[in-house]
């Protein structure tokens, strides 16, 4: 966090809140009686802009629910907002920008200076559900999905398993203490773009119990809840411009707001038990089919985020909103959601996909939202399998024209081939083939795509042997020149 500018106005606090200035959203519930009943790990911009706002709601009508911060690594988080009664500012951005203070943070601990006071907080009575958002380094996980026992982190857990500094040793420590007690153990979930993130973290989770106690391991396994969600909404870093924004619209000095797009969604499977928070009184989606939102997420929203990214630096734009502000790739964003991915797709109960895609455009088109194509760009031979290929490749087993789905995987190369004659840095793990590659392009559509096909991390040979699919390739490159 940068350092904080200095201001006359009051500092945000439980205090000063009622001097705040009129239309600022404030807590709709009395703090004094609030309970922590939810211990969350990793109480970083994403957390404070998404989950904490959906318990800000749920406190109006059940107090239960209040959180405790814990950072696992830096104080900084707790240096900002103790100052302030753990409250904070969120800036929602829209064409209308509206500013709401969030007070269901009622606690935040570091955990390296004060582990026993973590535990304690997992092991209360009353805490019924752990939260992460960790990102997807912190599950400690190995290529294979499974946990990396040679991860720094957890070699130390694994060998001080009371003084662990992982969250998967974290999460374990708490479960034992519960166990050891008789007191069933929290729900655990997790809140990180990973695939079946549920499903992975309880496999990580019960890996380790398994070494430290194979009964603990046991009782995760038959009664721990660990459901799968998909988390979304746009969330910019916080900076001198948004406090001083911040500031103006409320009157009061916060030292570390949140901004974010207006829209937000949170996907829960639907194995909490009784006992859990009612969140879908709040907005929350709770389902049995977790993998058809995120199939629907990453191929209406990724997967055109990626064609806006590497066709809009073609044309030289700069962000998400200037490419949307392109009418020629405005029509390609709407035409590849509605004519070629929705019917690759298979609603999942409760969303409807030609709703859910003018929502996505909607956010396309947010002004306040400045997300860079470079940024988005990056990765892309991770990225497009998922994003593009896999939807491209049921639609050629349907018979389906592929036409439109072969332009980004065609801006794409453009891209890389573009950045690579130029000497610029291409960020992607697979970088230094990709420069080899461009190395042998010339421009020819013909040449340059089989030259990129030889590339099967990213296309599989049947895919690249595919007729159709070439020439709907090679075509998308030629125009694109």
């Amino acid at each position: 966090m940068t350092a904080l500018p200095v201001s006359s106005a009051l500092r945000l606090r439980a205090t000063s809140c009622p001097a705040a200035l009129p239309g600022v959203t404030q807590p709709a519930y009395d703090r004094d009686r609030v309970t922590v009943g939810v211990v969350h790990l990793g109480p970083g911009a994403f957390h404070r802009a998404h989950q904490a706002y959906y318990f800000d709601q749920l406190l109006a009508k059940d107090p239960r629910w209040g959180i405790c911060a814990v950072s696992l690594k830096s104080p900084g988080v707790r240096d900002a907002l103790a100052p302030q009664d753990s409250l904070y500012t969120l800036a929602q951005l829209d064409q209308e920008t509206t500013f709401r203070i969030i007070g269901s943070i009622v606690e935040v601990l570091v955990a390296p200076e004060d582990p026993p006071a973590v535990f304690a907080r997992l092991a209360a009575p009353m805490t019924r559900m752990v939260t992460l958002t960790v990102t997807e380094k912190g599950y400690c996980l190995s290529s294979e999905g499974g946990l990396d026992e040679s991860h720094p982190d957890i070699v130390h857990d694994l060998v001080n398993p009371r003084e662990p500094i992982s969250a998967i040793g974290y999460l374990v420590e708490g479960l034992r203490r519960r166990f050891l007690v008789g007191l069933p153990p929290y729900a655990v979930v997790a809140c990180d773009n990973l695939a079946d993130n549920g499903w992975r973290l309880k496999a990580a989770v019960t890996a380790f119990a398994a070494r430290v106690d194979p009964e603990l391991a046991a009782w995760i396994e038959a009664e721990g809840r660990f459901p799968r969600t998909m988390v979304d909404s746009i969330t910019p870093a916080t900076d001198d411009a948004l406090r001083a924004r911040v500031e103006t619209a409320t009157g009061l000095h916060d030292a570390w707001p949140i901004q974010r797009e207006a829209f937000t969604q949170w996907v829960v499977e639907d194995v909490l038990g009784a006992d859990a928070p009612d969140l879908a009184s709040v907005g929350v989606t709770l389902t049995d089919d977790v993998r058809g939102f995120e199939r629907a997420k990453l191929r209406l929203l990724n997967g055109v985020h990626s064609t806006l990214a590497y066709a809009g630096i073609l044309r030289g734009h700069e962000t998400v909103f200037e490419a949307m502000s392109d009418p020629v790739l405005a029509d390609l964003a709407r035409d590849l959601m509605i004519q070629d991915i929705i019917p690759t797709l298979t609603a999942p109960r409760g969303l409807d996909l030609s709703t859910y895609a003018e929502a996505i455009l909607k956010r396309f088109r947010n002004p306040e939202i400045r997300h860079l194509l470079a940024q988005i760009a990056w990765d892309g031979s991770q990225k497009l399998p998922f994003r593009i290929l896999s939807a491209l490749t049921e639609a050629l087993e349907a018979g389906r024209s592929v036409d439109r789905l072969a332009i980004p995987l065609a801006a794409w190369m453009r891209f890389v081939r573009r950045r690579a004659a130029a000497g610029e840095k291409i960020v992607d793990p697979l970088a230094d083939k990709l420069v080899a590659v461009a190395a042998t392009c010339s421009g020819e559509a013909k040449a340059d795509v089989a030259a990129f096909l030889t590339l099967d991390a990213v296309f599989p040979p049947s895919l690249a042997a595919n007729p159709a699919f070439v020439a709907a390739l090679e075509k998308a490159y030629a125009d694109l020149a």
